[in-house]
C-alpha cells in the first residue's frame, strides 16, 4: 500500500472515527482497482462515493470553528477522492464532477512545477487553460446532481489553479510576437537536453546538435541586442546562482520581466546546462542513485502506457504512480532533493531529478486527458471499432477498393459487433455500461465508411464495363 505523506499534526479525537472509516473506504477502493477478474462497476463506485461524502459532511460539522485545519484525515480524504475520481474515468464517467478531481490535482502539480522551473511555453499555458475551462464546465453541469461539499472543494481548487496560471501568463506577457518563436525554441531545446541526460547511453551526437542550435539562436538574438545573462564562477555555480535568483523572484513576485532579460536568462541557462551535461554525461552521484532509478522506472512505465493505453490501461492504476511521485515530491526540503544523511543535492542531480519528476506528472496528465469516456467493460468493443475505423479510413485514403468483395472482412466484423447489441444496447451481463453513445456513434461511422467504399467500388465497376460517353456495341446476330 502506498500511503500518502502524513502531516505531524495532532488529530482531534472526534475525527478518529472519520479517519478509520475513510481508511476502510480507501482499502475497498484499492481492492476494487486491483481485482482484474471483473470490470469496475458504476454502482460500486457510486456507493463508495456516497460513503466518502457522508464522512465529509460529518467532518465539516466538527470543523465549523477551524475550517482551515489540515491533518491525517485530509490526506486520507484526498486519497479517497483521488481513487474515486480515477474510478469514474474507468467506468466512463469522464465528464462528471468526481472525475474532475484527478484532472485538477494533476494540473495543480504541473502548474507548481512550471512556476518552480521558471521556463515554459505559451502552448503549455494555453493547453492548461483550455482544460481548466473544460473542468469548470463539467462542474457547472453537475451542480444539480452532486453534493455541494464536493463542488465547493472543486471550485476552490480550480480557483487556485487559475491564480497560478494568471501569474505564469504575466511572466510571459512582455514577449513580443517576433521574440516568441525564439523563446519557444529555447524552451524546447532545454527540455530536450534534459531528456538526453536521462538516456541509458549518453547521446553525444544529439547533444552536439542541440549545442549548435543554441549557437544559431544566440546569433539570431544579437539582432535584438539580446545576450546571455552573465554570472561568475564554475559552470555548476553559475547555474546554481541563476536558479537561485529565479526561485527568489518566484517567492517575491514583481511586475513581468522585460523580454530581453527573460530570453537572455533562458539562453544563458541553456548554454550552462549543455556544458554541464557534457561534463557529467549522465553520471548521477551515488547518494541520489536510488531516487534517480525510481523516477526513471516510473517515467519509463508511464511512457509505455501512453503507447498501449487503449489496450492495457485501467485508469485507477495511475493512482499508484501518482502516490509514488507525490511521496518523492513532498519529501523535498525547500525544493531540494535530500540524500539519506540529509544533504541537499548538487545542481546537476537536482535538475535531472526534477526533469524526471515533472515528465512523469506530465505523462499522467496526458493519460488522463486521452482517457476515452467509455466504460472499461466496453473497451474491447470500442478498441476493435477504433481499429476498424482506422483501417477503413486508410483504405479510403489509398483510393478505395476495386471490388465490393474486398470489403467482406470489414462487413462481417461490423455485423458481428452490431449483433452483440440487445435492444440497441451493448450489455455486459445484466448491466448497461457507460459509453453506449460513443460506441454506437463509432459503429455507425464504420458502417457509413464501409457503405461509401462499397458504392464507390460499384460505380467504378460500372464505369469499367461501360466507358463514359460510349454506347455498348450491339450483339451479333
Amino acid at each position: 500500500m502506498t500511503d500518502s505523506p502524513l502531516p505531524r499534526i495532532p488529530l482531534d479525537p472526534k475525527e478518529q472515527p472519520i479517519l478509520d472509516k475513510l481508511q476502510s473506504i480507501r482499502t475497498e477502493l484499492e481492492l476494487l482497482k486491483r481485482d482484474r477478474s471483473t470490470y469496475v462497476k458504476s454502482q460500486d463506485v457510486l456507493k463508495l462515493y456516497e460513503q466518502v461524502i457522508e464522512q465529509v459532511m460529518i467532518l465539516n460539522e466538527i470543523r465549523v470553528k477551524k475550517p482551515l485545519e489540515q491533518n491525517k484525515v485530509d490526506y486520507m480524504l484526498d486519497d479517497c477522492f483521488q481513487l474515486i475520481s480515477l474510478a469514474y474515468l474507468t467506468v466512463g464517467k469522464n465528464h462528471e464532477p468526481p472525475a474532475v478531481y484527478s484532472y485538477i490535482s494533476t494540473i495543480k502539480r504541473l502548474l507548481d512545477h512550471l512556476k518552480e522551473a521558471t521556463f515554459y511555453s505559451q502552448k503549455d499555458l494555453e493547453a492548461v487553460d483550455k482544460n481548466l475551462q473544460d473542468c469548470l464546465r463539467y462542474v457547472e453541469r453537475g451542480r444539480d446532481q452532486y453534493s455541494p461539499h464536493l463542488l465547493t472543494l472543486l471550485d476552490a481548487r480550480i480557483k487556485v489553479c487559475e491564480e497560478i496560471l494568471a501569474e505564469l501568463k504575466l511572466n510571459l506577457s512582455e514577449l513580443t510576437p517576433e521574440l516568441i518563436p525564439h523563446w519557444e525554441k529555447l524552451v524546447s531545446i532545454l527540455r530536450s537536453l534534459c531528456g538526453c541526460n536521462t538516456r541509458s547511453k549518453f547521446p553525444h551526437d544529439e547533444v552536439k546538435e542541440y549545442s549548435e542550435e543554441l549557437t544559431k539562436v544566440q546569433e539570431e538574438l544579437k539582432e535584438y541586442s539580446i545576450h546571455a545573462y552573465e554570472t561568475t564562477g564554475t559552470t555548476e555555480e553559475k547555474l546554481a546562482e541563476m536558479v537561485g535568483k529565479m526561485q527568489f523572484a518566484n517567492a517575491h513576485p514583481e511586475p513581468a520581466p522585460a523580454a530581453k532579460t527573460l530570453i537572455g536568462t533562458l539562453l544563458r541557462r541553456n548554454l550552462l546546462w549543455v556544458t554541464l551535461i557534457k561534463q557529467k554525461q549522465g553520471r548521477i552521484a551515488p547518494s541520489f542513485q536510488d531516487t534517480y532509478d525510481k523516477l526513471l522506472s516510473i517515467r519509463n512505465k508511464l511512457e509505455k502506457l501512453t503507447l498501449t493505453q487503449a489496450w492495457s490501461l485501467r485508469e485507477t492504476d495511475l493512482w499508484d504512480y501518482q502516490r509514488q511521485l507525490d511521496r518523492i515530491d513532498e519529501a523535498r526540503v525547500d525544493g531540494n532533493f535530500i540524500d539519506p544523511v540529509g544533504r541537499p543535492s548538487e545542481i546537476y542531480e537536482q535538475r535531472t531529478l526534477l526533469y524526471l519528476l515533472r515528465k512523469s506528472y506530465a505523462l499522467i496528465y496526458q493519460l488522463l486527458l486521452t482517457s476515452e469516456p467509455v466504460s472499461e467493460a466496453l473497451l474491447p468493443i470500442y478498441n476493435q471499432l477504433t481499429t476498424l475505423r482506422k483501417c477503413l479510413l486508410e483504405v479510403q485514403k489509398l483510393g478505395g477498393v476495386s471490388s465490393p468483395r474486398e470489403l467482406y472482412p470489414y462487413s462481417m466484423k461490423l455485423n458481428s459487433i452490431d449483433n452483440m447489441r440487445v435492444d440497441g444496447k451493448f450489455m455486459v451481463g445484466d448491466e448497461i455500461p457507460d459509453g453506449q453513445g460513443r460506441v454506437t456513434q463509432l459503429l455507425e461511422e464504420c458502417f457509413e465508411l464501409a457503405y461509401d467504399l462499397r458504392n464507390d467500388a460499384e460505380d467504378n465497376s460500372s464505369v469499367e464495363v461501360t466507358p463514359s460517353g460510349e454506347k455498348p456495341e450491339p450483339l451479333a446476330t
